[in-house]
């Protein structure tokens, strides 16, 4: 440990921003997880977090959490830079998804980045491959204004290089981190869970559409046929998102079909999100590992590395990041949307204990690279590189601040609502104001509250604001009376 912190002795505090648990969601986690495995690795650092808030209370976030940005006011990323210039920070690490941050692409995080005087390393979390104009401005933009952009896949390397021309030096590669587990028998908590003396199929994680559960469900009677003592656990509570816009209806729907099939006896529900310790025991008690995602498109999974790391049998779809990581033997890759090939790769792995345990064994071993302990110190090794090419060789900030007005219209200020809530009431929006005192003489017309019914639905898209659903929800109720049988509107 000595060597360590003096090989480190030069970076003194490190801000990580992302979610944070008690967030749910896989970068909560992620966020959550490196902080603690860099305090653990490099103790003598103050290592702590800014999160990014999708609700304007927040969520009750620990003691490491020192600075809260709600994800759709611009205000508040330039107020965290501030912060962050004020508070001595040597290191801001970006846990990059488009979806954390506020703007169009999530360009909000690029006015954060640009106002910064430390060098920045930006985890990407997504790489696309065919970006629409604005998400590939953005990620040209988050690579100029990153000294350093960390990859958990190689593909995504390739993406970096080839689709958005990003110099290869520029770019990192670390493993998706996870925990050091043992590599233990598969029988050894069974009892603990209620599944004792059965074969145990595993997908973890919150659920949503595109997790394709539905396909191993329909593969399962044909499993049943063959191994009659098998058992099929899907652990997560669903994505609050998925929940807050659409209810639990994916969900709704994997129940039904379960009783549809007659499989009830073989699948179990744990809906719930569950913390570390009891993830990795019911990791250690499945048999096989199934992640039967429905596109392609996705560079990194926590759960497969998760499932991987702790001595897994996998058997998958081919994503991107699924394909990489179960080369050479380390799973098995089925096609998408096929419950048959999934039933044949499972019964082939039942049946054949020493081939299972052989894949076990190679993606356990393949995995030791990314324990936290390992991937803290890459990412200690790699600020350390760029605080010492920074001190070498400064750069101006001005520049990147400049170049990044184009894309997100910094000038612009925020979008208040207050004078739309006061010309509307239970009704609608009053068509007419005596400066800013509703005129009820004039009453409502259909094209205003048309009008105001797009302004709440654009407002809605971009902030998300619980304010601007209450008022969609009286505009439509307007115009859906105002539409006459026929169609038409009066």
């Amino acid at each position: 440990m000595t060597a360590v912190i003096k090989y480190y002795e030069g970076i003194g505090s490190v801000a990580v921003i992302g979610n944070y648990l008690p967030r749910l969601c896989g970068i909560a986690t992620f966020t959550t997880d490196l902080v603690e495995a860099l305090l653990t690795e490099a103790p003598h650092i103050n290592c702590w977090a800014l999160a990014m808030n999708d609700k304007p209370e927040g969520y009750a976030y620990p003691e490491k959490v020192r600075f809260e940005i709600n994800q759709n006011k611009l205000n508040d990323y330039s107020i965290a830079s501030q912060f962050l210039n004020i508070s001595q920070t040597d290191i801001v690490c970006v846990q990059h998804e488009y979806g954390l941050f506020g703007g169009p692409a999530g360009s909000h995080l690029l006015k954060l980045l640009g106002d910064l005087r430390m060098p920045v390393v930006t985890t990407l979390h997504t790489v696309l491959k065919d970006p629409a104009p604005e998400y590939r401005a953005v990620m040209c933009k988050l690579s100029d204004l990153s000294d350093k952009l960390v990859v958990m896949s190689h593909k995504a390397s390739d993406f970096l290089k080839d689709i958005y021309a990003v110099p290869e030096e520029k770019i990192a590669f670390i493993h998706h981190g996870i925990p050091d587990t043992p590599f233990i028998d598969s029988s050894f908590n069974k009892d603990k869970f209620g599944v004792e003396g059965k074969k145990v199929l595993l997908t973890f994680g919150l659920l949503s559409p595109n997790k394709g559960i539905e396909n191993v469900l329909q593969a399962l009677p044909d499993v049943i046929e063959r191994h009659s003592d098998i058992v099929y656990i899907i652990l997560g509570a669903t994505h609050p998102n998925i929940l807050k816009f659409h209810g639990d209806s994916y969900r709704i729907m994997l129940q039904q079909l379960v009783r549809k099939l007659g499989i009830g006896e073989h699948v179990i529900f744990q809906n719930r999100f569950v913390a570390l310790k009891e993830l990795c025991e019911f990791l250690g008690i499945a048999d096989i590992y199934v992640t039967p995602y429905l596109e392609e498109a996705q560079i990194t999974s926590g759960t497969l590395a998760y499932a991987m790391g702790t001595g897994k049998a996998v058997i998958s779809t081919p994503y991107w990041y699924a394909t990489e990581m179960l080369a050479e033997g380390r799973g098995r890759i089925v096609p998408f949307r096929n419950p048959d090939a999934i039933a044949e790769q499972i019964i082939g792995l039942l049946d054949n204990d020493v081939e299972r345990h052989a894949m076990r064994k190679k993606a356990y071993t393949f995995s030791r690279e990314a324990v936290w302990k390992e991937v803290s110190r890459k990412y200690l090794q790699v600020f350390s590189e760029v605080r010492q090419n920074r001190t070498r060789s400064p750069r101006p900030r001005h520049s990147y601040v400049e170049s990044i007005k184009a894309i997100t219209n910094f000038d612009l200020p925020e979008i208040k609502l207050d004078h739309l809530k006061t010309l509307t009431d239970d009704t609608g929006i009053i068509q007419h104001a005596n400066f800013t005192i509703p005129n009820r003489t004039h009453g409502y017309c259909t094209d205003d509250n048309a009008r105001a019914l797009v302004v709440a639905s654009k407002f809605y898209g971009l902030y998300r604001a619980a304010e601007a659903e209450r008022l969609l929800d009286t505009y439509l109720a307007f115009v859906s009376y105002a539409q006459r049988d026929d169609g038409m509107f009066h």
